[in-house]
């Protein structure tokens, strides 16, 4: 008796792995930069054609929003972790600073910071995609900081993201970890003599 035919699933398989497929994709943004990365130079990466790549991310403007979703969670300084109400706002910051520095110069392949790099591309979504992202994190700051000093919270968020996005454009021209961790710490002693003549106010 003949075996009873296994029906076939409709449609045309996947080829890849899209969890995969962002994390390399991610990696060419990272590394070349937004506007230097085409729908070619993605598809060759993740051996696919335009057709499938389209179906999958819808741009690639599409396709940078879940690296910039992934890059939360994988490679941005974890400000969670690190401006938490129970420690001193000067040694949060400067230990932000620090490891902004360190992250930024970790890999000599994608130096700098994905987002803040981002915020200047051409492309009008996938710029704003990006200084959305930036900007929620602005504000994190800004409360944090607001909520024993609110009088310097101003003009101390302001004076942070400057200096994140001076290192991030320091390790992108070639500047060592050695360089931005000099710089940061001068941040650094900047936002103690700016918080030594503020009040603190306990939240």
């Amino acid at each position: 008796m003949d075996q009873p035919a296994i029906p076939r699933p409709r449609g045309r398989p996947r080829r890849f792995n899209p969890e995969a497929a962002v994390a390399t994709a991610q990696r060419l943004f990272h590394a070349r930069g937004y506007d230097a990365v085409s729908v070619a130079d993605i598809t060759a990466a993740l051996g696919i054609n335009p057709p499938s790549f389209y179906a999958a991310f819808g741009s690639k403007a599409g396709l940078y929003k879940q690296v910039l979703e992934r890059y939360a969670h994988t490679g941005v300084v974890p400000f969670r972790e690190l401006l938490r109400s129970d420690r001193p706002v000067a040694d949060a910051l400067a230990e932000l600073l620090e490891q902004a520095a360190r992250l930024y110069a970790a890999d000599p392949e994608t130096t700098g910071c994905l987002v803040l790099e981002g915020t200047r591309c051409i492309d009008a979504e996938a710029r704003e995609a990006a200084r959305n992202f930036h900007l929620a994190k602005e504000e994190a700051l800004r409360g944090f900081i607001a909520a024993r000093h609110p009088e310097a919270a101003g003009r101390l968020t302001s004076f942070v993201s400057t200096t994140m996005a001076g290192l991030s454009a320091m390790a992108r021209n070639g500047y060592g970890l050695e360089r931005l961790l000099a710089s940061a710490e001068v941040a650094s002693c900047a936002i103690r003599e700016v918080l030594s003549t503020s009040e603190e106010h306990p939240s």
